[in-house]
């Protein structure tokens, strides 16, 4: 039986606060990421498959990238995520940039995984990815390995696997009235007719994320307005933030599409142009 210490112990523990804490308006999903990454770091997942694999779907500036960064951040450390953006692997050479294109290249992954032998590989906007790069995530979701061009063989069962994609989004963006149970059941619907059934039966976990209304996306201002702020202070830089400014930062930062995306740039933009001002101005 596999014996652990206790601030270990503690530190799982602690992991659904903490995501709570920073992941704004998807408490329905944080659970059962929680389940899969403690079950992970238990050593309790199955020793030839990856550690935990997801699929994040909904639209997009949701917190989908933004739950991935905050686990891995917490469970392993900053320098352990590893981001593939789908978009710049849409053709067949995509496998000898992954992989390597000669007998003594290792790729991309193969560079990932050698850097530290864990952490997790984010493969952001997946649909998009060429179908010879498909095959590779499902080679690694079955089989928990990979050869590299070069011919060696790594594992992954030190890594968590997580697929984000925004298949099922413009439905789900149509459908403002209705529940969320059905938007859900809408969303995994798209989902299961867009993508190979063998890929999506080897993801653990398949979890849809919510739009987030208006109160939540002045949450998320304000939850990154505190982070700037006391980034600015350790420079030596005392600002005050008032509920005006929220909720100008608030009408700024959001946008129908693209949802709390374009928020943390305005809201650095904006306090860093009132020091900057203050500076230039011998304040």
């Amino acid at each position: 039986m596999n014996t652990f210490p206790s601030d270990f112990l503690t530190k799982l523990r602690k992991l659904e606060p903490h995501l709570k804490a920073n992941i704004k308006g998807q408490d329905h999903v944080l659970p059962r990421i929680c389940s899969v990454l403690q079950r992970g770091e238990l050593n309790l997942a199955h020793p030839s498959r990856p550690k935990g694999s997801f699929l994040f779907v909904g639209p997009t500036g949701v917190g989908k990238t933004e739950v991935t960064i905050t686990f891995t951040d917490y469970i392993f450390g900053e320098g352990y995520l590893h981001r593939f953006d789908m978009s710049e692997f849409q053709n067949q050479s995509s496998v000898g940039l992954l992989l390597g294109a000669s007998a003594t290249e290792t790729g991309m992954l193969g560079q990932a995984l050698g850097k530290h032998g864990k952490g997790t590989l984010l493969w952001d906007e997946m649909e998009k990815a060429h179908p010879l790069v498909l095959d590779l995530l499902l080679q690694m979701l079955d089989s928990g390995r990979i050869t590299l061009a070069n011919g060696e063989t790594r594992s992954l069962n030190n890594f968590y696997i997580v697929l984000t994609s925004n298949i099922g989004a413009a439905e789900a963006m149509r459908m403002e009235n209705s529940a969320f149970a059905t938007i859900e059941r809408t969303v995994l619907r798209r989902v299961d007719q867009v993508l190979r059934p063998e890929l999506v039966a080897r993801i653990v976990e398949k979890l849809v994320f919510n739009r987030l209304p208006y109160s939540i996306q002045r949450e998320i201002c304000e939850l990154m307005v505190s982070r700037e702020v006391e980034r600015l202070s350790q420079l030596g830089h005392q600002l005050t933030v008032d509920a005006a400014t929220i909720e100008m930062l608030v009408r700024d930062g959001t946008h129908r599409t693209l949802g709390a995306r374009p928020m943390r740039n305005t809201v650095d933009r904006s306090l860093q142009q009132v020091v900057s001002q203050a500076l230039l101005a011998g304040g």
